[in-house]
């Protein structure tokens, strides 16, 4: 066993550890597991939320797309700034009524808002199939991490049941606590060696940020910019603007938002959590040096670009430092998605078909899927073969469904219906379905179109259709009986 293998192993063992012992001294009722008994201050917020962004689509897809399609790969940095400023009137609202109506799921306040279990039901299951892929994410992350750090000694599928197995067992054990323990300890770990290498490897290889675009430029001249087709401006401003609205409609991001213990905690930190998001340029800067230093990665191998020159560049003590800092990267935001969805199978799908489910077996029903959901996800990291940005951005497409009915429900005087929440969310998902299923693009479907429509991306369009039909149906059926009658006023 080398020293890279034995620091990732300690730091498994560390959080583990710490996923344990949050559970000391705690009564895990089922809102104790899930929210925390809504009492997290400040400090653990800013832990808690900046550990959903800088997950390992941040660690290596970031600096993968880097490497790989060089200029677009900014609007990682820009889509996180707009999600994290936009949570100082999002949050508060959606603290205020989660406080009020003690919603532990994402579900939970669409049931309430529009008083409809059958809509409640639809946004879990959209819920878990975009958290699956999510999920799958940080697997395949975490295999790719641990065994390229530790020089082979241990293999990618080893690394992700071991991974798996580990965050199964402190979800389990300790809930929403267990991941604070350990997001903290990985939040400490990612900031520092960010910064380190986004600062480091332009100094090192090329005496300066400039120089390193220099660089990047010669060897690859307009790498650095949009191209006029494909990802194009249109493609970036769309797709910024997609997983910019997608960002608050993650389950775990929007379960984690009933935690707090006042509303005020969001605004106290709405300033600072896009400044973490900037991390991410770290990453990027790695991404770009990789292009002249670690020249021909394809496909998959792109997001080895941060690993591979890393190992290149410093002993493998530090090796194994990176390394472990990635492995948090999976398994703090890992945990938070086991816990969101079988908190959303057992409380907004069992419990709706066996109403009569008390609290402790709605609680006993989610621990017993969280093992589930981990061995689904271990089979799709075993076997799927996407980069790990595409499955993020597949996931956002899913989520951002959920939004226009969302955003609406948060002023007085909503006028959309259950049944046009339904069909808008259905339209809406049928798109994205049929083109990820067909690889369909707007230029495929149209050719015809101007370039600029063409590039767009397609979840866009996707929520454009579920719009249209949302107000569509609602208008149909506004003679039903009203609706959401405690709508909140975002801005109090």
């Amino acid at each position: 066993m080398n020293v890279t293998t034995i620091i990732i192993f300690c730091f498994l063992v560390l959080s583990l550890y710490l996923g344990i012992r949050a559970r000391q001294g705690k009564d895990m009722s089922l809102e104790e597991w899930t929210v925390g008994g809504r009492g997290f201050g400040p400090i653990v917020m800013l832990v808690l939320l900046a550990g959903e962004i800088y997950s390992t689509s941040t660690f290596l897809g970031t600096s993968g797309w880097a490497y790989g399609i060089g200029g677009p790969a900014l609007y990682g940095i820009a889509f996180a700034a707009l999600g994290y400023m936009s949570s100082y009137w999002i949050y508060p609202a959606l603290w205020k009524y989660g406080n009020k109506h003690k919603l532990v799921s994402q579900a939970d306040y669409f049931v309430s808002k529009y008083k409809s279990p059958v809509l409640g039901v639809l946004v879990s299951i959209v819920g878990v199939l975009a958290l699956v892929p999510f999920l799958v994410l940080q697997l395949k992350g975490l295999g790719i991490i641990v065994s390229t750090t530790s020089y082979g000694s241990i293999s990618p599928s080893m690394a992700i049941w071991i991974g798996a197995a580990a965050v199964t067992v402190y979800v389990m054990i300790s809930g929403i606590h267990g991941s604070v323990w350990t997001a903290v300890l990985k939040d400490i770990m990612i900031a520092l060696v960010a910064l380190f290498l986004g600062i480091y490897m332009p100094l090192h290889y090329f005496g300066g940020i400039q120089p390193m675009f220099e660089a990047v430029d010669a060897v690859k001249p307009g790498f650095l910019t949009l191209p006029d087709k494909g990802m194009s401006v249109s493609w970036f401003i769309s797709t910024v603007l997609l997983t910019a609205l997608g960002f608050h409609m993650w389950p775990q991001t929007f379960g984690s938002v009933y935690t707090a213990k006042s509303a005020k905690v969001f605004r106290k930190n709405a300033w600072m959590l896009p400044l973490y998001g900037a991390l991410s340029t770290g990453a990027m800067f790695v991404g770009y040096t990789a292009i002249v230093q670690v020249p021909g990665l394809k496909g998959s191998e792109m997001d080895l670009a941060l690993l591979k020159l890393s190992m290149q560049t410093f002993d493998p003590w530090f090796v194994g430092i990176i390394g472990a800092a990635g492995l948090l990267t999976a398994l703090v935001p890992g945990s938070m998605i086991l816990m969101s969805a079988s908190t959303l199978l057992a409380k907004n799908v069992y419990r709706h078909f066996s109403p009569a489910a008390s609290d402790h077996q709605v609680m006993k029903i989610a621990r017993i899927m969280v093992p589930v959901l981990a061995l689904v996800a271990v089979y799709f990291a075993l076997t799927g073969g996407n980069t790990i940005v595409a499955l993020l951005l597949m996931g956002y497409s899913f989520v951002t469904q959920l939004f226009p009915s969302f955003i609406i429900s948060l002023w007085k005087g909503n006028f959309v219906t259950r049944q046009g929440a339904i069909a808008g969310i259905l339209a809406g998902l049928s798109t994205v379905a049929y083109t990820s299923l067909t690889n369909a693009t707007i230029g495929s479907l149209f050719p015809q179109l101007p370039q600029v429509i063409q590039d767009l991306n397609i979840g866009l369009v996707a929520l454009l259709i579920n719009v249209v039909v949302m107000l569509v149906v609602s208008v149909v059926t506004k003679t039903a009986p009203e609706i959401g009658e405690e709508n909140l006023e975002v801005a109090s």
